[in-house]
Parts: C-alpha cells; sequence; structure tokens
C-alpha cells in the first residue's frame, strides 16, 4: 500500500527572503506530477521539502523511501548497484562512477537517474532530467519514467516530457502553489484562460473606480454651484426671489452632502476591490542584445589536430574559425566532446565574449549575483529590466542568498548584454530556463548582431537560430570527429 505525500499548512522560506510557500496543503497520489512555475518560483524547493528538507511551518508526511535527481551533477550519486537493469538500458557503464569528472555531463545525468531508478523508491522526485541529454537518452529515458508506479515529482522545462508522464500540475506563483489537473498544455491552458479572467476583472474594477471618482467630482462640482446659489451675502432685500432660491438650495445641502458621503464610500470599496484582484506579474517587452559585429574578420582560431578529452580519448578537428556574423550550432551525442570544444575556444579567444558553461558552480553563480548587486544605479536598473523580461522576479532574485541555475543564466545574459560582448558560446543555454523564458532567450538572440556559437539538444531552438552546423560523432571507443556542415540539413 502507498502511503501519499501530503503537505498540511507549509510554510517555507529562505533565510532573508519572502516565503515561496504560504499555507501549503495538497495531497499527491501514486503518478507523475508535473511542478511548474517561473525561475526562482522554488520548484526545486518544493522537490527538497517533498524529500526531507523540513518546513518552517506545517507538517510533511512522506513516503518510507525516496530519491531526488537534483539539477547538479557535480558529484556522483553513489556506488554502483550491480544488479541494476536500469544502469543498462539508459547505457550506463560500471566504471562511470569511478571516473566521473571525465564524464559528460549527459552521461552524468543518465548515470544520476539510472541510480535514483535502481533504488526502486516509493516516491522519484527528477529535477530537469532531459538536461544535456541527447534525443536516444531521451527516448529511453521517457520509455522508463512511464514505468515508474510511484508517486513521482517532475520538474522539466520539456514540455514534451510533461505531456507524456504527467496527469496533473502544481503550478506555482510564490507564495501560491495550485494544483491544477491535467498535463502541462492542459494545466497551462486552463492558467492562462484564469489570467485572462483576472485581466478583465481588474481592467472592469479600475473602470468602476474611475466612474464614480468623475460622479464625486460632477456632486462636488455641483455642490458648490448650489453653495453660492445658496448665500444670500449681496441680494436685495427687496429680491424675494433671490431668497425664494437660497433658501430652497439651504433644503437640499443636507440630502447632497449625505449623498457625497456615501459616493466616497462606494470609491474607498472600488479601490479596495481593485487591489485585492490578483494580478500576476507578467513582465512584458522585447528583451534585444545591444552590439554590432566587432570589426575583424576572426574572433577565434582552432587548428587542425586532436583535442584530448579524457586518458586515451581525443577528438579530432579541422582547422576551424568564428567569424564577426557566424551563427553556428554544435551537435552530436552525449560524450562526442561538445564541451571540451567550448573549452578549447574560450582558450583561443581573441576578442570579449560570453562563454557559458553547461553547469556553473554555486559558488560562481553567488559571485555573479555579486557582480550584479555591484553595478549600482542605472546600470543596475538595465540589467533587471533584462532579466525581468527574460522571465524571473528582479526583486526577488536581487534579495536571494542563493539564486537558482536558471536565474544565474538570466543574469550571465543580461551581463552581456549590458556590457556588449561581440560573441556569444553558450552550451546547452535553454538547461534550467522555465518554457515561457526560453522563448524569450530565443526572440533575444534572433535579434542578436553578432557571432554565436550554440550547443544544444533542442533542434528547433537551433534551426530557428543557427546557419552553420559543427557536428561531433562517436567514431570508435577512443576516437571522437567533428565535421563542418552548411545550415542544419546535416
Amino acid at each position: 500500500m502507498h502511503v501519499p505525500l501530503r503537505f498540511s499548512s507549509v510554510t517555507f522560506a529562505w533565510p532573508g527572503q519572502a516565503p515561496l510557500f504560504r499555507d501549503l496543503s495538497l495531497q499527491l497520489p501514486p503518478g507523475w506530477t508535473g511542478i511548474v512555475g517561473a525561475n526562482g518560483s522554488g520548484k526545486s524547493t518544493f522537490l527538497a521539502l517533498a524529500c526531507g528538507l523540513e518546513p518552517g511551518g506545517g507538517t510533511i508526511l512522506r513516503p518510507r523511501s525516496v530519491a531526488l535527481c537534483t539539477q547538479q551533477v557535480d558529484a556522483p550519486p553513489g556506488a554502483w548497484r550491480p544488479d541494476a537493469e536500469d544502469h543498462g538500458i539508459l547505457g550506463v557503464e560500471r566504471d562511470w562512477f569511478e571516473r566521473w569528472t571525465t564524464l559528460s555531463h549527459g552521461e552524468r545525468k543518465r548515470a544520476q537517474v539510472a541510480w535514483a531508478l535502481a533504488a526502486r523508491p516509493e516516491l522519484l522526485a527528477l529535477d530537469e532530467p532531459t538536461n544535456h541529454v541527447d534525443a536516444e537518452t531521451r527516448l529511453r529515458l521517457v520509455e522508463r519514467l512511464r514505468r515508474f508506479r510511484g508517486i513521482g515529482l517532475l520538474v522539466s522545462h520539456d514540455r514534451e516530457l510533461l505531456d507524456t508522464l504527467c496527469t496533473r500540475c502544481l503550478v506555482l506563483e510564490p507564495p501560491i502553489a495550485v494544483l491544477r489537473h491535467g498535463n502541462w498544455t492542459e494545466a497551462g491552458a486552463q492558467v492562462r484562460r484564469e489570467q485572462a479572467e483576472e485581466q478583465q476583472q481588474a481592467q472592469a474594477a479600475r473602470r468602476e473606480v474611475r466612474r464614480l471618482q468623475d460622479e464625486v467630482h460632477r456632486r462636488r462640482a455641483w455642490t458648490a454651484t448650489r453653495e453660492r446659489a445658496r448665500s444670500r451675502h449681496g441680494l436685495d432685500r427687496h429680491d424675494a426671489d433671490g431668497r425664494a432660491r437660497a433658501n430652497a438650495a439651504r433644503l437640499t445641502d443636507g440630502s447632497s452632502g449625505a449623498q457625497l458621503r456615501q459616493l466616497d464610500g462606494r470609491v474607498r470599496q472600488a479601490r479596495e476591490r481593485a487591489s485585492h484582484l490578483a494580478i500576476r506579474k507578467d513582465y512584458q517587452g522585447t528583451v534585444h542584445f545591444a552590439e554590432e559585429p566587432a570589426h575583424r574578420d576572426r574572433l577565434v582560431r582552432l587548428a587542425a589536430g586532436p583535442i584530448g578529452i579524457a586518458p586515451g580519448i581525443v577528438l579530432d578537428i579541422p582547422e576551424i574559425e568564428v567569424g564577426p556574423r557566424d551563427r553556428i550550432a554544435v551537435v552530436g551525442p552525449n560524450g562526442a566532446g561538445k564541451s571540451t570544444l567550448v573549452r578549447a575556444l574560450r582558450q583561443h579567444l581573441e576578442v570579449p565574449a560570453l562563454v557559458m558553461p553547461q553547469e556553473i558552480p554555486a559558488e560562481e553563480g553567488l559571485a555573479t549575483l555579486e557582480r550584479a548587486r555591484g553595478l549600482g544605479g542605472a546600470r543596475l536598473g538595465h540589467l533587471l529590466q533584462i532579466v525581468a523580461r527574460l522571465g524571473s522576479d528582479p526583486e526577488r532574485l536581487l534579495a536571494s542568498a542563493a539564486p537558482s541555475p536558471g536565474e544565474v543564466r538570466k543574469l550571465l545574459l543580461a551581463l552581456a548584454m549590458e556590457e556588449r560582448v561581440g560573441l556569444l558560446i553558450l552550451d546547452e543555454p535553454t538547461n534550467h530556463l522555465d518554457l515561457p523564458s526560453i522563448l524569450r532567450l530565443e526572440e533575444a538572440l534572433a535579434g542578436y548582431a553578432a557571432a554565436l556559437v550554440l550547443v544544444s539538444h533542442d533542434r528547433p531552438f537551433l534551426e530557428a537560430l543557427c546557419r552553420t552546423t559543427w557536428r561531433l560523432s562517436l567514431e570508435t571507443s577512443g576516437r571522437r570527429v567533428l565535421a563542418v556542415y552548411p545550415g542544419m540539413e546535416a
């Protein structure tokens, strides 16, 4: 008999920050639940609470055995389990756990998920399980996760994965969390309908406030006119008609004053209704990189020859270079040497560039946040505006003691825009980003006028942005090869 996951009046906030959850109560049965929301909304924190992190208030009933796969893959999850069939399904080799530092991030992610599945947990929490993995591995992973019969919690920017696995979604908008039935597409459509209804209600409330204010102004003007009419100062004592009009105005003064007081009360009530409507923050606006191509023919060049990936493994490349207007897609299976190639490019840069690795250690994320805080004034304001337009709450991020991986990526991109670099080399830039942020990033990069090198398994993302392909392939156990193709046909 499965023990459910039950949150009862749970409240949680990281030190010095606004609450992520307040009075959260829900129960999750077996099956997959998608955990969705913007970067920084508490998705990873919810998984941590489900798997053992103690809340600030309330109680959590958990199944007896839980397994958590975090976004980060810096350290191996544990020792090899020799009898685990999931290692074979996901292509994990026996020595991977011993030579963890030589693995690609895609290989580490495969090993991490296989290790968690092999524990046969009652509750399995996966944070971005398709980050870094190639297309073949993703298919194997989806098929295996469909067979999981426990309580599954899934954080992912992979829309197809959420739609395939999930029958319900927990939508996070701190400090509120709402459980909705259906997969990501169905839950998202419901959220958009409700947002549209709330916008209409808010607009109607604001119109009512304006109408009542106009009525108050009209009544006050009318009362002032009556007040002047009421005054008998300057009237001829023989002007009986004038005195009669003034006396009539005095008789109506009491009722008009009462009406004004009543209207003032209605204005206050209308303002309260408008202010209490839950208008979600939706940071609108286009994101622009304000950079022109560099005034030189070559930004980086690598000579033909082998590049070491790991002991006994090399990547053979022809002579390659990046020009000021090149837009290059770097593709290939896990372990082919894509991240090794990025590191080699970084070592041979001839111009200032932003080189974003697949994974950014927590200490570097904090250093990036401190760098942003140190800008101050108009530069900081511009930076936070870019972060907002990429889909994160700038105030929450600025106050954060531990920015999420997605927020760090947005900060780095915003700094690159602010500093006007002429070359972007981005290794899996959509990893850790929420779905709306991916679309906004794609829009921003489409308008980037300078050079771009993108490493990604997201083919639609690459097709929208790149004109040349560097394809890496696994030739033998110790040799990888890079070939150059025009366009994305290869």
